[in-house]
């Protein structure tokens, strides 16, 4: 959940459902901007349970000598902006935040923020331009405002507002400590519901158990942290027998539910003879028309990848047994698919593909000690905190610290690196785990700056400014294919002792704007999960089965497919099908198509990141 600053009185927060309410700041309100809701359509529902045909069809300077001091002429003090242009200034300012045009707004008000603006409203100014940047998404610079407001301008009226703010740019950035110290500085009185509510929305975002245990330390008479601890323990699966003592006193304490916070047994995995596994995946069967068919080609190109490796894994005399449900594009379809009773008497679940699905098959998945597997997604929210779920590819997440351990050694850390990342989820965890990981084993990035790929201005800003030519590297996070083209080109332009090197998508190579030249570069290289080696035996012989069965070839998605069942099947058969255990400690596996699969130390994603570099018309896998 995302909290939202308002910006007029009432200053309002939208929390868990619940419309909350404090004081703001302004004088003169502007009334809220219309917004009209799309006319919803209901996509066909299939019938749950509804089985799939078993052939798809296809589709540092030295120090300078001391010298004698020499009188300085007196630097002229900065110039006042005059209180009328000051003031149109503010009321534009706040009318472009009242209207979503936060850039504009944030060129208004930042300036006045400023101590030598000697405006009188600086305060207010400083306030509304960091909810602009919060609005932006721009935790780094908000958060750099709201200081400059409580040093420069300590008796700001609305000072609870601004500390409510700064706690959520601290979680936001996660800085779970400094979140919650700005909080306990809230006078007691103020927000109590909102403050509970934002602890409530983020406290479970944290993953470290020095985190938690040094907070409930500090903060032992906290209600919400404590709840949200207990839940990290039971519902999240991180309770071992030494949290019981600790887990017994929280409850004991704060009156929690003891039947909610019962640990469940350890899963105990009983090893079978044959394993039985459910697809669920939006085949949309009733729905015949050629463009579904067309948008559902990845659908049923998966869907023949399990089964071509559903025989691979009999003939090894492994038998699985398949059972596909068509979920539709619905969740509506979905939970119905869920609450047939035969899906909880299997061995594990595949599926589905799309995210709000993927959430329900998740809670379910738990609920009923099941293993899923998502085939598709790269969202490591998914599977966090849950013991029974994982992801068959490498979360946005994992790729980010990859490539920024390959970087480091790669391009040095002695100059720093720059990432630039189109304003997605996925793009936006890669880049905030690059830097984090970089800056962890002693790199420096200069900026991390997010764009749209459709807005020029936007595109433009991200690229601008020294940080290019002044890097070792630069990290563009896009898939957007005009990308690729307008980044090489601005690289090639930089004098080439100096030259940054380039880390990209491993789709930047399939991009028929670029050319080989371009992809070339003696120090580019691309994030590629997917890639495979067309001329390896395993894809080969893959190849071979799959033309005899399908009469094509197979896409990527097929080979996806096959690979999943193949690894997965193999595990069920070597530790059973509560896996959990074993597969945290099993070694890195090779994969018949794909580089391969390997999830260390309770990892719930696939560590295996391969990164590539076109060779002239060879690509070399980077060890």
């Amino acid at each position: 959940m995302t909290f939202t600053p308002s910006l007029r009185r009432p200053l309002r927060w939208l929390v868990a459902g619940l419309l909350l309410t404090s004081p703001a700041l302004s004088q003169t309100p502007a009334k809220p901007q219309p917004t009209s809701p799309a006319p919803a359509t209901k996509p066909p529902v299939a019938k749950p349970g509804a089985a799939v045909p078993t052939k798809p069809q296809p589709a540092s300077a030295a120090p300078a000598k001391s010298q004698p001091a020499k009188p300085q002429p007196a630097k002229p003090k900065p110039t006042a902006v005059p209180p009328a242009e000051a003031g149109v200034r503010y009321r534009s300012g706040k009318t472009q935040l009242d209207q979503g045009n936060y850039a504009a707004a944030l060129a208004q008000l930042e300036p006045l923020a400023q101590p030598t603006a000697r405006f009188a409203r600086a305060a207010d100014a400083a306030y509304l331009a960091a909810v602009a940047n919060a609005r932006l998404k721009q935790w780094p610079e908000a958060e750099q405002l709201l200081n400059l407001l409580r040093t420069e301008y300590p008796a700001y009226p609305n000072m609870p507002d601004a500390l409510f703010l700064q706690a959520q740019v601290s979680f936001e950035q996660e800085d779970f400590d400094t979140a919650l110290k700005t909080l306990t500085q809230l006078p007691a009185d103020k927000l109590v519901a909102e403050r509970e509510a934002m602890k409530a929305t983020y406290l479970p975002r944290i993953k470290e158990r020095n985190t938690w245990q040094r907070n409930l330390r500090r903060y032992p008479d906290d209600a919400t942290l404590a709840r949200a601890y207990a839940d990290h323990l039971i519902a999240g699966g991180a309770f071992t027998d030494a949290d019981r003592p600790q887990l017994d006193e929280l409850i004991a304490k704060f009156s929690l539910d003891p039947a909610r916070y019962t640990p469940r047994p350890r899963p105990v995995s009983v090893k079978k003879t044959s394993y039985n596994v459910a697809v669920l995946l939006p085949f949309e069967l009733a729905d015949p028309s050629w463009q579904t068919q067309r948008k559902n080609q990845f659908v049923t190109d998966l869907y023949a990848g399990l089964r071509l490796a559903q025989d691979s894994l009999q003939r090894a005399g492994r038998p699985i047994q398949l059972f596909a449900y068509d979920t539709g594009a619905d969740t509506l379809t979905l939970k119905q698919t869920l609450a047939l009773p035969e899906l909880a008497g299997m061995d594990m679940l595949i599926g589905p593909v799309y995210k709000s699905g993927a959430k329900l098959l998740s809670r379910y998945a738990r609920e009923h000690q099941i293993v899923c597997v998502n085939p598709l997604s790269q969202d490591g929210d998914l599977v966090l905190d849950n013991q029974w779920h994982y992801l068959f590819a490498p979360s946005s997440a994992t790729q980010g610290r990859v490539a920024a351990q390959f970087a480091l050694n790669a391009f040095g850390a002695g100059r720093p690196g720059l990432v630039l990342y189109e304003d997605s989820k996925d793009d936006a965890d890669f880049a905030a785990a690059y830097k984090t990981t970089f800056e962890e084993q002693g790199g420096k990035i200069s900026a991390l700056r997010r764009f749209n790929p459709d807005v020029d201005e936007s595109l433009a800003a991200a690229f601008a400014g020294p940080e290019l030519a002044a890097s070792s590297h630069v990290v563009v996070v896009s898939d957007n294919r005009r990308i690729g083209p307008y980044a090489l080109r601005l690289v090639q332009q930089q004098p080439a002792a100096t030259r940054p090197g380039v880390l990209a998508p491993g789709s930047w190579l399939d991009n028929p704007r670029l050319d080989v030249s371009q992809l070339n570069g003696p120090a580019t290289y691309f994030i590629q999960p997917k890639y495979y080696d067309e001329q390896a035996l395993g894809f080969r012989r893959f190849r071979q089965l799959y033309l005899q069965r399908q009469h094509l070839p197979p896409s990527v998605f097929a080979s996806q497919g096959f690979e999943l069942l193949l690894y997965f099947g193999n595990v069920l058969f070597q530790y059973g099908p509560a896996f959990q255990t074993g597969l945290s400690s099993a070694p890195q596996a090779t994969g018949a198509i794909f580089e391969g699969e390997s999830y260390p130390g309770g990892a719930h994603d696939n560590q295996v990141v391969p990164i590539v570099k076109l060779s002239g018309l060879e690509y070399q896998v980077m060890r």
